[in-house]
């Protein structure tokens, strides 16, 4: 990792294309080890693109990703497992084992990543469970059976269930209602600080972002621009004067 930063993610020259569809073009982006930095912009600008091209489920047409250090291309089997441990990941609506309870869920990274005995598998899933703020006979039940609110927080378990250090969160509060989702931005900003987790969130939520964000990165043209609420509104380009200055961002001020 360049020494002049303390970048925990480091993105450089991300060209990202599909066909012919260019949807990143030469994009630069380092996360700071310990903030929040929300991903917005408009629809096909490709925020989820990049976040799954981070944690290495696309693969970019060019371009260098550092996590921790480290250059994740062509890395061995065992050198992106123990970079994978050291992340989590809550996809939309929880992504959970539709066939698995709770507990199972949750327990699902330990089988994969541990050799942890059942008994004390059990114990951390009773303590992620109460992180979250789920009671604990949720653990017995399978997602067809909770709420969508409900569903998000037992896929944030999962995603801490190894103790990352860096945490992803794609679309957390899309599907929920406004109590709900402001319930939800006050518990990913709780866990932030008390487990000192750098979080990479893509929204398109305003109130998360003024919410829990130290840092917004705004896709647009294909590139970033990346600052914070106070400096993005000053910032003069159509999109990002739209979206900050609209009729959404002046209630989500409460302007």
């Amino acid at each position: 990792m360049n020494s002049q930063t303390t970048a925990i993610i480091r993105v450089r020259g991300l060209i990202t294309q599909f066909g012919r569809n260019v949807i990143h073009d030469n994009l630069d982006l380092d996360v700071e080890r310990g903030e929040v930095m929300g991903i917005v912009g408009g629809s096909g600008t490709g925020k989820s693109v990049l976040m799954r091209s981070i944690i290495g489920l696309n693969r970019p047409k060019f371009g260098e990703i550092e996590m921790f250090g480290q250059n994740t291309s062509g890395l061995s089997k065992s050198a992106r497992e123990a970079i994978d441990i050291r992340t989590g990941v809550l996809f939309q609506d929880g992504a959970l084992f539709s066939s698995m309870t709770v507990a199972e869920n949750i327990m699902a990274p330990m089988r994969e990543h541990t050799g942890l005995p059942l008994k004390l598998m059990l114990e951390i899933v009773a303590l992620k469970v109460s992180m979250v703020g789920l009671p604990q006979d949720a653990c017995g039940k399978y997602p067809s059976e909770l709420s969508g609110g409900m569903r998000k927080r037992a896929g944030l378990a999962r995603a801490l269930a190894l103790d990352p250090e860096i945490l992803f969160l794609d679309e957390p509060t899309a599907g929920l209602d406004p109590i709900s989702a402001a319930a939800f931005d006050s518990l990913i900003g709780s866990l932030q600080q008390t487990l000192d987790l750098t979080v990479m969130m893509v929204t398109h939520d305003l109130d998360s972002l003024l919410a829990i964000c130290d840092r917004i990165a705004v896709l647009v043209d294909r590139r970033i621009i990346i600052g914070t609420v106070d400096e993005l509104m000053q910032n003069t380009h159509p999109w990002i004067r739209d979206y900050f200055h609209g009729p959404r961002a002046r209630a989500a001020m409460g302007g």
